[in-house]
């Protein structure tokens, strides 16, 4: 192990800590010294101290920056107060007003909330719910899922279980994951949006028929088995950052009504306006019975997710043989990460209607150069995501860099370049980054 003393932070880690998907021996990490507003002040393994624009929102959630002062008193506030204690048997004024505020804004008539660490847990704890609400209903034997490939829902064994069994990143556990019945991917969609800021959906409309007639026969076929639909609406994330069309997410709706099954929307990634709706499934105008939220929720400031559901589902769960849902974690409605997201939930209401619209349009005009490159497959955005393609896997830490010598933090994957930055970056932020993306893609793949 390198001493401690003078030796610089990433070549401490490298070796004793380990990163998402990456080797122990794997390259030197950056180490960020300091990070304020949209920018993180970073420390390259040479010693080399530079800023850059943080076009991943620390992985999508960090949507309001970096020491925003709203969310900074919040934490202070509730610090003075208390940060944590137990939610088994009490309760606490900064998880009740979270609750109260998640179930006023959702989509559909959402009553109930439980409250999570991460969106993994969050993803657990809906799938758990759906057994329970199908065995309370004398359904015990529905015990399986229903999903679309190209999803991704998290990093624990049951979340594992509905991600892509093929191209996602779970490959590993083949034999220790539940069999789930997996539809194709949703056919791909684009949102155009016009110089007046009307929006309109391109799509194949054959495509989508011919997807919905497998996706009924396989609900059909597997109907008894079934508890629940789970999918991401409207935007896959880390399964490949893929559009598909409203109308698919209506489908599934149908479909879950038709068989007795809950519809369990994934808004991880998407909710809290990042599509360019509050919530993603807004675009289909379709209600879940089961919402999961997390990321964006605390703005990044601390982990939370929680899980949503309807009044009826409620009811069942309470009239069950158990009463409760059977899940318990330590950190349940963490008063310090409650009061935070609370604060975050009102900067989200007052600005995203403004800012993601804005974010988008910029990201569209600066990102269109990439589509004349020779290895760019697909140009693409969704509200304040921008996703260039390649057509081959990305050259990861090669891009990185270029990027960064752009003054721009990115973090491709797979074949993809992407951002998500924060919603508070300004008109010129946005073009830098859109242009650093442009300029690492066209430099490192040509």
């Amino acid at each position: 192990m390198p001493d401690p003393v003078g030796t610089p932070l990433a070549a401490r880690d490298r070796g004793l800590v380990w990163h998402p998907y990456a080797p122990l021996d794997g390259p030197e990490p950056y180490a960020v010294e300091a990070a304020s507003g949209v920018r993180l002040r970073l420390v390259a393994a040479d010693g080399e101290t530079f800023e850059a624009v943080d076009a991943m929102a620390s992985w999508w959630c960090a949507v309001h920056g970096y020491r925003h002062p709203v969310l900074d008193a919040a934490a202070h506030e509730q610090v003075d107060r208390f940060s944590h204690v137990m939610f088994g048997g009490l309760t606490h004024e900064p998880a009740v007003n979270l609750a109260e505020r998640l179930t006023a804004i959702a989509p559909g008539p959402m009553a109930h909330v439980f409250f999570a660490d991460s969106g993994s847990v969050s993803v657990e704890v809906a799938l758990k719910l759906s057994l329970q609400y199908q065995a309370a209903r004398g359904r015990p034997a529905r015990q399986r899922f229903l999903t679309v490939r190209g999803g991704y829902h998290g990093d624990t064994f049951a979340a594992m279980s509905v991600c892509d069994p093929v191209d996602g990143m779970h490959s590993a556990f083949p034999g220790a994951l539940a069999r789930q019945v997996f539809a194709p991917r949703p056919p791909a969609a684009r949102l155009v949006v016009g110089a007046d800021g009307e929006e309109r959906w391109e799509l194949d409309r054959s495509a989508v028929e011919l997807w919905a007639v497998e996706v009924r026969g396989l609900a059909a076929a597997h109907t008894d088995e079934l508890a629940a639909v789970v999918v991401e609406p409207v935007l896959q994330g880390a399964g490949g950052m893929h559009v598909y069309h409203p109308d698919c997410l209506r489908v599934l709706r149908e479909v879950a009504d038709d068989h007795g099954l809950l519809l369990v929307i994934d808004e991880i990634a998407t909710g809290f306006g990042r599509t360019g709706r509050l919530f993603a499934s807004e675009w289909a105008d379709v209600s879940p019975d089961v919402i999961c939220v997390g990321k964006a929720l605390t703005g990044g400031y601390l982990t939370l997710a929680a899980v949503l559901t309807t009044r009826r589902v409620g009811e069942a769960i309470t009239r069950s043989a158990f009463r409760a849902l059977l899940h318990g974690p330590t950190f349940m409605a963490n008063p310090l990460a409650c009061a935070v997201a609370t604060a975050s939930l009102g900067l989200v209401e007052e600005h995203w209607k403004d800012d993601v619209p804005r974010v988008g349009r910029l990201l569209a005009q600066h990102l269109a150069p990439a589509q004349g490159l020779v290895h760019v497959a697909d140009v693409r955005t969704l509200g304040a995501v921008g996703v260039v393609q390649l057509d081959s896997p990305v050259d990861v830490q090669a891009v990185t860099r270029a990027a960064l010598r752009r003054g721009v933090w990115v973090r491709p994957f797979r074949d993809l370049v992407y951002t998500m930055p924060p919603y508070v970056c300004t008109d010129d932020e946005v073009r830098v980054v859109a242009e650093a993306v442009v300029a690492a893609v066209a430099e490192v793949h040509g």
